[in-house]
């Protein structure tokens, strides 16, 4: 490795100092830096002293006005934003391809701090914790997903990280081969697999020009593993919902003399091949019709459920948004963008604990007491750990750039729901229904602050009894979410 820099542009929007044996001491951040356009970011590979420890990354962004020298930051900031998001489209999507959107999307701002929840427990990894993380692995995420992050279909920078830390352990302090030791966890086995050759594939697009890339060597140690045994793939039906599956697409055992036997004389009643008889088909048929018909008996007339008109059509009273207060903000202890919060909606339970992402808006003192509009019948979820049930809802413009919240006007009750002008307020739909048929994304779009700051949907204006609800600075033209 050479002490030189790598690129040296004044057109960089970042610069990175690193030691040039990063191949070895931190091959994930050799990768990334490896992957990254050298017009946005100078590199300087310097060699560390004979004596002392080796200089850790420092990586200066925004015309250097902000110097990042925590690893999992410079990691994060590599692949986000900071360098336009260029690692976060394909092919590599190191932040689950939510970068961009994690300042106005709570689901995507989740996923971006899932990424750095698990950054940090890879970072704490040690060889008396590395068998139970392999087990808490097995039977938790890797159980149900394909990688760490749950709703992200291709690693991201968790389970790069997570898989370099193991390996290194592993190859380290374990003298058993890695076939042995992963082969009693199947769910890890498979994602190791998939994880090391994205590796592979991604090293073969490193800059050749990179003095800090990962050789051949490097890689071998890295990727090696072992083949999956192959998996014949599952058979799908994809009938009327409810209804038996025909036994012609079942898996059918080898047959054996006595099961020969019995069909021989049993003759050709199921028909040739598996296949349906004419009868059987139309007995299958008059099924499905008879279901089709009992399903529209059961449906109610006029869309059934609250937020829908004699038509069905879906309105903004499907919503159930509610004046609060915030009792108590904390900052979360693994979350950079989240605050958790105690908010008061009037309920008998007492206060609902909620986490939003205001942290790069708001500070702590600003939060406390805040009369905020919270909409109330979001489905619980846990976001970094903590239990967030609700959201609090702003106004931003169109970058995200500004955000602030909205609220009822002073002498609102607590509890008291918003309503909008010229619709009529039905009980708003259950938590599970919007969840399960994404009703508030269909509905947000719609919902919006006027020239004046008051917040309408489709320019129906919403109030309680004390006035009408609006941005508390007054923004004009925002998105309210």
């Amino acid at each position: 490795m050479g002490g030189d820099s790598l690129v040296v542009s004044t057109a960089a929007i970042a610069n990175l100092t690193v030691p040039s044996t990063l191949p070895e001491s931190d091959p994930l951040l050799s990768l990334v830096t490896s992957l990254t356009n050298p017009i946005q970011l100078s590199v300087k590979a310097v060699k560390p002293p004979k004596k002392g420890k080796a200089p850790s990354p420092e990586l200066s962004i925004r015309e250097g006005t902000v110097t990042v020298t925590q690893r999992n930051a410079i990691l994060r900031s590599l692949c986000g934003t900071d360098l336009h998001a260029i690692l976060d489209n394909a092919p590599f999507y190191m932040l689950g391809g939510h970068a961009v959107a994690a300042a106005q999307i709570p689901e995507s701002s989740f996923i971006v701090a899932s990424i750095s929840s698990w950054m940090s427990v890879a970072s704490t990894l040690t060889k008396d914790s590395v068998q139970k993380t392999l087990g808490d692995l097995e039977s938790g995420p890797l159980s149900s997903q394909s990688f760490l992050i749950k709703g992200v279909g291709s690693p991201t920078l968790a389970d790069f990280d997570m898989y370099f830390s193991l390996l290194k352990i592993l190859n380290t302090h374990f003298d058993s081969p890695l076939k042995d030791m992963l082969s009693s966890t199947p769910n890890v086995h498979r994602w190791w697999t998939t994880v090391s050759k994205s590796i592979e594939y991604f090293n073969k697009l490193a800059s050749p020009k990179s003095k800090v890339k990962l050789d051949s060597k490097d890689l071998e140690t890295i990727t090696s593993s072992y083949e999956c045994t192959p998996v014949e793939s599952p058979k799908f039906y994809f009938g009327e919902e409810g209804e038996d599956l025909p036994t012609f697409v079942a898996p059918t055992p080898a047959p054996s003399q006595a099961t020969f036997q019995a069909k021989k004389q049993g003759g050709d009643a199921g028909g040739k091949g598996g296949e349906l008889t004419e009868e059987q088909k139309k007995a299958a048929a008059e099924k499905r019709a008879k279901k089709k018909a009992e399903k529209a008996k059961k449906k109610p007339k006029g869309g059934g459920g609250g937020g829908g008109n004699a038509g069905g059509e879906l309105d903004i009273s499907a919503l159930d948004i509610r004046v609060g207060k915030i009792l108590k903000a904390w900052n979360h202890e693994e979350a950079e963008k989240l605050y958790c919060e105690e908010v008061d909606v009037g309920e008998e339970t007492g206060p609902r604990k909620i986490a939003s992402g205001l942290r790069p808006f708001y500070k702590l003192e600003e939060m406390q007491n805040r009369s905020v509009l919270v909409l109330c019948n979001l489905k619980a979820r846990n976001l970094v750990g903590f239990p967030s049930h609700g959201m609090v809802m702003c106004a931003s413009n169109s970058d995200h750039s500004q955000v602030e919240f909205v609220s009822a006007p002073e002498g609102a009750k607590i509890g008291e729901r918003v309503s909008f002008e010229s619709i009529e307020m039905k009980d708003p739909e259950s938590e599970n229904k919007m969840n399960k048929k994404k009703l508030f994304e269909k509905l947000a779009p719609d919902l919006k602050t006027d020239e004046n700051g008051v917040i309408v949907w489709k320019g129906k204006k919403a109030s309680v009894s004390s006035g009408e609800c609006k941005a508390i600075n007054g923004m004009a033209n925002g998105h309210v979410a």
